[in-house]
């Protein structure tokens, strides 16, 4: 299975086997399953990595940052683009040429739709999509995977509950559709203005997933993970649906009770007030864990699409 110079733009461009590979080698870096092996930090002495973000982000750029650091990379890109060429009228995709003549691999965040692929299109070189909008960000749903693997030592036969904001939210559509090829169940909580869009569903139905909907988390609960998401202000056109349901699905002191039974809390981040920061010290609340996951998976992509592993 090689994955040199392949571009990682969409979670559904990968099998199962590819995406069960993709984890196994993020243990290669992860001090939970390996003792720190040094020869990790030259894997990739050489190659430089531009990173190209035309859209606001902390976790997914820094973390990007760190880890072609870690393994020998050397890094050049821009998060503002108007302090670019783009600001003078410069198309994307002269962009996307020139950078790549100047980097062994493009790593690009960008709000369009489709963005990602279209830089894939256009360059030489891997491009790995860091978030195109709405639509799909691959290195998150990876990583989730990843937290859910490591968490509970498998990933047939459990139960995942999404909440929060599952119309436009890309984590969960993706994370979604990944986990349709395990034996899975899944639970979707949302309000009806926000609930999983149909064309996913029908996606879970061809492939014989088993799921449940529900407007608020009921009394019984019980699942394994409960993954929550912020209502996301940035994709609503319309301000007062926005303000009329964002606090509808908030996680307080009294969730505590399930976390005790065993469910574990993820969240892709950032929060704003879905989940009140007294649940953070709690063992199963794992969304920084979940986070700190993300430096392994990108590792791991990073070496596999430059042909270093």
């Amino acid at each position: 299975m090689t994955f040199k110079n392949r571009d990682i733009i969409d979670i559904n461009d990968f099998s199962k086997e590819e995406l069960l590979f993709i984890l196994k080698t993020a243990k290669r870096f992860d001090p939970v399953f390996v003792k720190r092996d040094r020869s990790n930090y030259t894997i990739a002495q050489g190659k430089i990595a531009a990173v190209l973000f035309f859209e606001q982000s902390t976790r997914t750029e820094q973390s990007f940052r760190s880890v072609a650091q870690k393994i020998g990379m050397g890094i050049i890109g821009f998060n503002d683009p108007e302090s670019t060429s783009i600001h003078k009228g410069e198309s994307f995709s002269d962009t996307i040429r020139i950078m790549n003549s100047y980097a062994d691999v493009l790593i690009i965040r960008h709000p369009q739709p489709g963005a990602a692929r279209e830089a894939a299109n256009v360059a030489e070189i891997p491009v790995i999509n860091a978030g195109d909008g709405p639509n799909q960000h691959p290195t998150q749903t990876m990583l989730d995977l990843y937290t859910i693997l490591k968490e509970a030592g498998r990933i047939d036969g459990i139960t995942v509950a999404l909440m929060g904001d599952l119309k436009y939210g890309r984590t969960v559509h993706a994370l979604s559709l990944a986990l349709s090829h395990f034996k899975v169940k899944q639970i979707f909580v949302s309000h009806p203005t926000l609930a999983m869009p149909d064309e996913f569903l029908r996606i879970l139905d061809q492939r014989g997933v088993r799921y449940e909907q529900t407007d608020e988390l009921p009394e019984n609960f019980s699942a394994d993970f409960l993954y929550q998401t912020r209502v996301q202000k940035e994709r609503f056109a319309n301000l007062n649906e926005y303000k009329k349901i964002k606090d509808k699905f908030i996680l307080d002191g009294s969730f505590k009770k399930y976390l005790d039974k065993g469910v574990k809390l993820m969240h892709p981040l950032p929060r704003v007030n879905e989940i009140d920061p007294i649940l953070d010290n709690h063992p199963n609340a794992i969304y920084f864990t979940q986070a700190r996951n993300g430096l392994y998976i990108r590792e791991a992509l990073l070496a596999l699409v430059l042909g270093r592993i």
